[in-house]
């Protein structure tokens, strides 16, 4: 059974996240308390003190508290670090800066070391999480935890004009904890419905700066995906211990990654930068306790069948092995949901044992005329444009149906979009004629 297309009235696809529904919201100081001490942190202590040199030989003689802001780690912590760095004569006391605090400076024997440590990895910054923390907090926040009902697929799509079936096919995939394949023609909705999935799962969660394998430094927060919910904690705050969680991590929306054709399997890999000797995670590990969607399947470079190839253990297993430069091989969570989008025909694009481990498929169809007028006369609010209805009837049988067009919920938008610059540009009143419809369907189809 097809579905009917969906469009909707709102809007950014970036605030996807806004509505908490399905998951209970965690309890980010429980999950991620402040480290006291070295110890606590996780990490060895020479990561830490190289850290700290290359962020001294970075920015010059600093204070505690400044410390503390550039390694997101609190005054216990760097003031431990400090002591161990001046009892191996890499870090010396320089004067007080002007709120009269202690500034320290490194020394010429820490430079060394400092440069040592930049052959080894240029990562400067916020200190990293270990990759066990990483899991535990994963898991902990995964979005398999609460069941969606109906009740909560309504809330999420409210204002979203959509097939009666849609909930009775799309809600129970949800569920699955499987990969969802969503195809049909263009313009039927699907990479909007699936950008939209955030807000049934629209609880925060914590991304950390950067994660630690084996004394290397991934990093993980990447700013063009992970929205932060949270003012950045002040030199102070971070200096003490009596209130929030750990800064290593950042409070964010449930991230969405979108990607398409540009997708080849090196972007689903350890990316590491030999001019700056870092590493970055990969897609899918930015993508953990959100959406990862591989729109316009069979459009990329590599073949479906190698895409998937890579995807049969992380997809069953919910765990995923990457590698370092090293050859060390390491694992890391898979708790995200996984979907495909295309506008091809599925059966030509994988085999049936594939398809098989997709779990659900669903076609998405073009709108009958009744959700077609709704989504219309929808856009022409948005727009502040009135349509008579012998307009709208006119749209229908002389346009739609004289070029044997379908009803898709992408048209009326781009259409009175179209109609609208028409209108600037001529200072007519604001309001559809059968003219300026031949003008926008003119101006829009080949």
């Amino acid at each position: 059974m097809k579905l009917g297309s969906l469009s909707a009235t709102t809007a950014d696809d970036r605030d996807a996240g806004a509505n908490t529904l399905v998951s209970q919201p965690i309890n980010p100081i429980a999950l991620a308390p402040r480290p006291t001490d070295i110890d606590e942190t996780g990490l060895s202590e020479n990561l830490l003190l190289d850290l700290l040199l290359k962020t001294l030989n970075l920015h010059g003689a600093s204070s505690v508290p400044a410390l503390c802001n550039h390694l997101a780690l609190s005054g216990g912590v760097i003031k431990g670090l400090i002591e161990i760095g001046k009892s191996k004569s890499l870090i010396e006391n320089t004067s007080r800066n002007l709120q009269g605090e202690i500034r320290f400076d490194i020394s010429h024997i820490g430079s060394i070391q400092a440069e040592k440590a930049m052959l080894k990895s240029g990562y400067i910054g916020v200190a990293p999480v270990p990759i066990k923390q990483y899991h535990k907090v994963c898991r902990a926040q995964s979005n398999r935890s609460e069941p969606v009902t109906e009740k909560v697929f309504n809330q999420a799509f409210a204002g979203v004009n959509f097939a009666d079936d849609l909930v009775e096919n799309v809600g129970p995939a949800l569920n699955s904890s499987k990969p969802i394949l969503i195809y049909g023609l263009p313009g039927t909705g699907k990479s909007f419905f699936c950008r939209q999935l955030n807000k049934i799962f629209g609880d925060n969660v914590l991304i950390p700066n950067a994660i630690e394998v084996n004394n290397e430094i991934i990093q993980v927060f990447d700013p063009e995906i992970h929205q932060s919910v949270e003012s950045k904690p002040d030199q102070q705050s971070l200096l003490k211990l009596d209130s929030g969680h750990d800064p290593r991590w950042v409070l964010c929306k449930r991230p969405l990654v979108v990607t398409g054709g540009e997708l080849h399997l090196d972007m689903l890999e350890t990316k590491f930068d030999a001019n700056s000797r870092t590493y970055r995670a990969p897609l899918q590990v930015k993508a953990n306790n959100g959406i990862l969607l591989l729109d316009d399947l069979g459009r990329q470079k590599v073949s479906p069948k190698e895409l998937f190839n890579r995807w049969i253990i992380p997809l069953e297993e919910r765990r995923d092995f990457l590698s370092l430069i090293s050859g060390l091989h390491f694992e890391v969570p898979f708790e995200l949901m996984m979907l495909f989008s295309t506008n091809l025909d599925p059966s030509e694009l994988i085999d049936d044992a594939f398809l098989r481990r997709l779990g659900y498929k669903i076609p998405f169809a073009p709108m009958d005329q009744n959700q077609y007028s709704q989504v219309w006369y929808q856009a022409c609010d948005e727009f502040g444009i009135n349509c008579p209805e012998t307009d709208f009837n006119y749209l229908i049988e002389n346009l739609h149906r004289k070029y044997n067009k379908a009803f898709l919920p992408c048209y009326p938008r781009d259409l009175l979009s179209i109609m609208g610059d028409q209108m600037a540009f001529k200072t007519l009143e604001r309001q559809v004629s059968q003219e300026l419809l031949d003008f926008a369907w003119k101006s829009y189809f080949v």
